[in-house]
């Protein structure tokens, strides 16, 4: 139940951000995997977001209608498209990341945990995973 709840409150909180930023949840996880992941393709952000191509081209799609992502073909290899952010999309991901930001504000309050309780968490985390885990994965 307490992973089910932190789910639930961090998917509000960026829901939060992104609405204050003028972009869909969705849209505000892309434009920060691509800042991270300077011309990635499109399979490629899929894979990092767990979504389909088809969905990620629609976000793409209206990303670059907003002027916040640009697609580049590189010369030399005009059947591969890579992403990238726009000068905009750096200005928006920039208010995501400041201090603004609710999901900012609310992480470093989790990180001012003592250390050891910190520490005591993530073991405890791996310990779940491990149980949790199929040997085959």
């Amino acid at each position: 139940m307490s992973f089910l709840e932190i789910n639930k409150a961090y998917n509000r909180l960026v829901k939060f951000d992104a609405e204050r930023l003028g972009i869909t949840p969705v849209q505000l996880k892309a434009l920060y995997k691509i800042s991270y992941n300077p011309n990635i393709s499109l399979g490629e952000l899929a894979e990092r977001l767990r979504l389909t191509n088809s969905t990620v081209s629609g976000v793409i799609d209206r990303l670059v209608h907003s002027g916040l992502v640009e697609r580049v073909v590189p010369p030399g290899d005009r059947r591969s498209v890579s992403i990238r952010l726009t000068n905009e999309g750096k200005k928006t991901l920039d208010q995501f990341n400041s201090s603004d930001s609710m999901l900012m504000k609310k992480t470093k309050e989790v990180l001012e945990l003592p250390e050891e309780e910190i520490a005591q968490l993530l073991r405890l985390h791996e310990k779940v995973l491990k149980r949790l885990t199929i040997e085959e994965e």
